[in-house]
């Protein structure tokens, strides 16, 4: 199973906006580009809503079905590992192999000793074509490296023949995913990750490192925009280079993580991609359930009380929705409105304060970002929750639709 050029992750917290947004892949597609669609949803969420990887395989064949699309589409089994992986099996060709939690363990004697032998041969000065510095490896670096990330090498190792036993070979997608680190990588770091993963014989189609800067839940890209090019731009050099040197996949991109709304990064990674004709996965899960609370916004009526509510918890209960998603959120609580303030708000006031407009002098980044971690509240509703999308799918669907096409696509993947 071979993952295509570009894809896009598009995780649907309530399984309700399938048909929305695969109707962006279909505009893509009669502009003349493709790029196939990855339904994705986290243990973490399942748990919090209640829901199981069953209903995110029924919700992407359905939208499928549905808008006749007749190119490859997958479903995500985001962010497993061992222990989590078992309930996915029967329902996901796509792979996210998290093992950040193991990185910074400690390898045994033995892997490290096999590790030094494997890369000893770059002790020296390693040059890579169109990387913006050289790089001086030495058998300390080396050594640091390998207590850095081996034993995240063999989890993803373990992790990857396990799902192999069960799917078979060449039937699922595999990404590697060290995002979720306390450090980015360096592309040195990622060219001696690719480097442990080929030895272990994982087939790695997309890998997510971790970049500079922070990639908060449903906002904008915070900190320095050239370094994080100077960066994008070094890693796919690199991967370049690793597929060669390594007998890695040939369609092996970068994936980041996190990736939805990172406008300020859009236009510089579209520039790179195409000057290295380069692939790429992004990420976009939690930015449809933002939208269904605008839609039901923009609605009004019971649908606006509904997004009134859901804020008004979600304030209350900020510290417990925070908890699973401390890192990467930022949220100044002095400049939040007060659930009593927004109870007296019009549509077009909620909507302005949530909708990532950042020409809009209303948009409220912590509101956003609080209200981003709400749809916990939003389960516990139950069926309010789900008649009201029902009767509201019209206006959702086209805030879903416009999200992902007009502010992520056209941009991204259509350079527009």
């Amino acid at each position: 199973m071979t993952l295509e050029k570009y894809s896009m992750g598009i995780g649907d917290r309530f399984s309700h906006q399938g048909e929305a947004q695969l109707s962006a892949f279909l505009n893509a597609k009669e502009k003349g580009v493709t790029i196939v669609p990855v339904w994705n949803k986290s243990k973490r969420e399942h748990t919090i809503i209640g829901s199981s990887p069953s209903t995110v395989r029924l919700e992407a064949d359905k939208a499928v079905t549905a808008l006749n699309w007749k190119d490859a589409y997958y479903v995500d089994a985001d962010h497993i590992g061992l222990n989590t992986v078992d309930a996915f099996v029967e329902y996901a060709d796509f792979y996210t192999l998290d093992v950040a939690d193991f990185i910074g363990q400690k390898p045994t004697d033995e892997d490290l000793y096999s590790f030094l032998a494997l890369t000893s041969k770059y002790i020296g000065s390693l040059v890579i074509s169109n990387v913006s510095k050289t790089f001086l490896i030495t058998e300390d670096k080396l050594i640091n490296i390998a207590e850095k990330y081996l034993v995240a090498i063999k989890e993803a190792s373990k992790i990857y023949n396990h799902i192999k036993t069960v799917k078979g070979e060449d039937n699922f997608v595999t990404e590697v995913s060290v995002d979720e680190s306390n450090e980015a990588q360096s592309p040195e770091e990622l060219f001696f990750i690719l480097c442990g993963l080929a030895a272990e014989n994982i087939p790695v189609q997309t890998i997510a490192p971790k970049f500079t800067g922070r990639f908060n839940k449903g906002v904008d890209y915070v900190g320095d925009v050239n370094q994080f090019i100077r960066e994008f731009e070094d890693d796919v050099a690199v991967i370049n280079f690793t597929v060669k040197e390594f007998s890695l996949p040939m369609n092996l991109k970068l994936s980041i993580h996190s990736g939805s709304d990172k406008f300020s990064l859009y236009k510089p990674i579209n520039k790179i991609i195409k000057k290295y004709d380069a692939g790429l996965h992004l990420k976009t899960a939690g930015t449809t359930w933002l939208e269904e609370l605008i839609g039901l916004a923009e609605a009004g009526g019971d649908g606006l009380e509904i997004s009134k509510e859901i804020y008004q918890q979600s304030f209350l209960r900020s510290s417990e929705l925070m908890k699973p998603y401390a890192t990467v959120v930022d949220i100044d609580f002095e400049k939040l409105p007060k659930p009593e303030e927004v109870w007296k708000w019009s549509s077009e006031d909620f909507t302005n304060a949530l909708r990532h407009d950042q020409t809009c002098d209303k948009y409220n980044i912590h509101f956003r970002q609080l209200l981003h971690l709400g749809f916990k509240i939003a389960a516990e509703m139950g069926d309010k929750y789900y008649d009201a999308l029902k009767k509201y799918d019209r206006v959702i669907g086209k805030n879903v639709f416009e999200n992902i096409y007009d502010r992520h696509i056209k941009i991204l993947f259509l350079g527009e």
